[in-house]
């Protein structure tokens, strides 16, 4: 059996297969699966949009092909207190459809130019869709924490030089990779999942 991650960000699929390693199972890409499909991710909830990305995705594979696969979507976004929960379902194309981190941060920053550290408090959400013949499974997980007043560190990916941690005391980008799956958003859906496969 194989794991389909519906994704071609390689920083997500080296998160999501190492937090999932323990099921053993093949997990490959979009672009290992030749599969070139855009799903326009339009829909109000994170939940919505990762079950249309596991659907579209799932129904795109051939009938020998379903039935060894499961198709892994998410949809993961930023939730800003002082901004209303922006920038959501809007996170990775928060400056544009090109999806360039940098320039992501850099309008979060302005947008939250002269609001005090206590008025910056955030969290990451992850929602999470397994989908297989004899599966369907959903899950949510979040991080807490704040928008800094500048980036600092230099691992993690999107927002995390901003995002600073309340479980870690530190940025994600400050910590390692171990330890920001050991509490992040999309480590505590995986743990949930690994879970409810086990069970189901």
């Amino acid at each position: 059996m194989r794991i389909l991650i519906a994704s071609n960000n390689e920083d997500k699929i080296k998160e999501i297969s190492e937090i999932l390693s323990p099921l053993e199972y093949e997990f490959i890409s979009l672009k290992d699966a030749g599969i070139d499909i855009d799903v326009d991710e339009d829909k109000d909830t994170f939940m919505d949009n990762a079950y249309k990305k596991a659907i579209e995705i799932f129904n795109s594979l051939d009938k020998e092909d379903k039935k060894n696969t499961y198709v892994l979507a998410d949809d993961t976004g930023l939730s800003v207190d002082y901004l209303n929960g922006a920038p959501g379902v809007l996170s990775a194309r928060y400056s544009g459809f090109d999806h360039d981190y940098k320039k992501n941060n850099e309008k979060l920053l302005k947008e939250l130019e002269g609001v005090p550290l206590e008025n910056r408090n955030a969290k990451f959400i992850t929602a999470m869709v397994l989908l297989g013949l004899d599966k369907e499974i959903r899950v949510t997980g979040e991080a807490k924490g704040r928008i800094i007043l500048k980036e600092s560190g230099l691992e993690g990916f999107g927002y995390d030089p901003l995002f600073y941690s309340f479980d870690l005391d530190k940025t994600f980008a400050e910590a390692k990779g171990f330890e920001k799956n050991s509490i992040s958003h999309r480590g505590r859906a995986l743990e949930k999942l690994l879970i409810k496969f086990k069970e189901s």
